[in-house]
């Protein structure tokens, strides 16, 4: 992980990243997208080690992209929801996984897909520009410092 400080770091990818880039994180986001909600369902969709799921999972809960609600009073047991924070990382998550169709492909094709609900069609992240509202290619963006 990075350091949790950012002297002379003013760069919001590193700030991202100390919430959401440790490996396990991501899956457990693709996870929870995929439906998984209960501890048991993470452990066994992912195959991680359970103080390593606990610690992401607590992480999550504290930096708000997923909240812990009780779903069994006796004994007490938690579900672990997606909040609107990190229902926002749908794009990430789905823009990550074409990343890898296309440049890390698989004889048999991609395991996953993204699907728009109602219409079954597959779902494409794209760019599009504020200013002229056009689809922008990979190519065409430039990151600049703003400050």
């Amino acid at each position: 992980m990075l350091r949790h400080t950012y002297e002379g770091q003013d760069c919001n990818l590193a700030r991202t990243l100390e919430v959401i880039g440790e490996r396990w994180t991501l899956l457990i986001i693709r996870s929870a997208l995929l439906g998984n909600k209960r501890f048991d369902e993470f452990l066994e969709s992912l195959e991680i080690a359970r103080n390593v799921l606990t610690k992401r999972l607590t992480r999550l809960v504290e930096h708000g992209v997923m909240e812990r609600v009780p779903y069994q009073d006796r004994p007490v047991r938690y579900e672990y929801r997606l909040t609107p924070s990190g229902r926002d990382l749908t794009r990430a998550v789905v823009a990550l996984m074409q990343w890898g169709d296309r440049n890390l492909p698989l004889e048999i094709g991609p395991p996953r897909r993204a699907d728009h609900i109602g219409c079954d069609g597959a779902v494409q992240v794209e760019m599009r520009c504020t200013g002229c509202g056009r689809e922008v290619h990979d190519e065409e963006v430039e990151v600049r410092r703003i400050r």
